[in-house]
């Protein structure tokens, strides 16, 4: 069976199950692994892991200790409560008018930034006017239709990683801060400041940055010194602001202060940074990298609001839930009586309640020839009355939802 338990509460003898974190978040070779020593539950918790999972079949048990199945029916139940306070339409127009446009934008965004970490990695300046002029366009199209370029901010080939996940935190956190209502400067100045937050990455090794292996302490160590570089770069550019800055020094900071490189704590972290912390690992969880593969997005919000009991601030990730919806435009999903679909539009008053394009049965196998669309807010008949059971993977049932956008 498998429990969740407080690092405090780990003994010898237990059999770690997963330690409830990102590669990038602990110095093991695997992500499970039996506790032998005293040493090794230091090293846990120096890491700054709070709570990890346990196989008790294969190691000690704890009794009293939460199920894995009791914590995210748990988790369920609070996600569920976040998202279903109704929410004001402000669609300008929809996925498909906006989609080329998104497009358009993303592989110029793409083409920006690859440019730029070759300038840093050259050691040539950055061109700010160039990054302005992407972020302001993205802040269009976000206001006209966010789910267009977010959906499109998921699609990304693991060897072009480093540059789309720079683009698709820009798209996150300006979608973000539009939910949160800042103004249209700010908003600018996060914008630039998510989409330069990695910079610091062309410092560190390629050989390291590529790596597909579990990297060793002294790699993880020159790894995480990307944060304090991605500073000293942004302070050395001309037309970049304070918010910007904080935010590339500061997005791996936890608001327990086990992040890095300072170890703030709380309020000694920038509002911004602890907003684009939150996009940072949502985007690089749903992404397919050089050693992991990707997470489907319901799932990634589940470990986002679990997490915020420790590192990440509850009130933003109940926001960011409620800005990118469980189920972003561009999800597969399953319904209650047996169709696959796709995310096409969120419900207008209850995230729960989107409008799906059904291009599989899973009944028969089958896909569907002519696909249609079900609102599911509406009370009954054929394009109602039905309800997402689960996520689906694209790759297993060979579906590319980008083409029924």
């Amino acid at each position: 069976m498998i429990k969740k338990v407080k690092t405090e509460q780990l003994k010898h003898g237990m059999y770690v199950h997963d330690f409830n974190c990102g590669w990038l978040n602990h110095p093991f070779l695997t992500n499970s692994m039996k506790i032998e020593d005293d040493q090794t539950i230091q090293k846990v918790m120096d890491y700054g892991i709070r709570e990890l999972y346990i196989d008790t079949d294969k190691g000690y048990d704890l009794g009293g200790a939460p199920t894995e199945d009791e914590v995210k029916q748990e988790i369920q139940a609070e996600i569920d409560r976040i998202v279903k306070p109704e929410r004001e339409n402000r669609i300008a127009v929809s996925v498909k008018e906006e989609i080329v446009k998104a497009k358009e934008i993303r592989n110029k965004a793409k083409e920006t930034v690859h440019n730029i970490m070759e300038d840093v990695r050259f050691g040539r300046q950055i061109k700010t006017e160039e990054v302005g002029q992407v972020v302001d366009n993205m802040i269009d199209s976000i206001f006209r239709n966010q789910d267009a370029l977010m959906s499109l901010g998921r699609l990304k080939e693991k060897d072009e990683y480093t540059y789309m996940h720079s683009v698709s935190v820009g798209v996150l956190m300006i979608s973000f801060g539009k939910h949160l209502g800042l103004d249209m400067q700010i908003l600018k100045e996060v914008g630039v400041g998510a989409m330069l937050h990695d910079v610091g990455k062309m410092i560190v090794s390629q050989v390291i940055l590529n790596k597909e292996e579990k990297l060793t302490e002294k790699e993880l160590a020159m790894m995480r010194k990307h944060a304090e570089y991605s500073r000293t770069i942004l302070e050395q550019t001309q037309g970049i602001t304070e918010n910007a800055i904080n935010m590339a020094a500061q997005h791996h900071e936890r608001v327990d202060g086990t992040g890095y490189p300072l170890g703030l704590k709380g309020e000694e972290i920038s509002y911004y940074a602890k907003a684009v912390a939150i996009a940072d690992v949502y985007d690089a969880m749903t992404s397919k990298r050089c050693y992991q593969d990707k997470s489907l997005p319901t799932e990634v919000l589940k470990k986002l609001y679990e997490w915020s009991s420790y590192h990440y601030d509850r009130t933003l990730v109940e926001q960011f839930i409620r800005c990118v919806g469980i189920y972003p435009v561009g999800t597969l999903v399953q319904l209650e009586s047996g169709l696959v679909g796709v995310i096409v539009q969120n419900g207008e008053k209850n995230l729960l309640q989107p409008i799906v394009r059904i291009v599989y049965n899973t009944r028969d196998g089958s896909y569907v020839r002519l696909p249609y669309e079900i609102d599911l807010a509406q009370p009954s008949g054929k394009k109602g009355e039905d309800r997402i059971v689960s996520c689906e993977s694209p790759e297993r049932l060979g579906i590319k939802p980008e083409i029924y956008l």
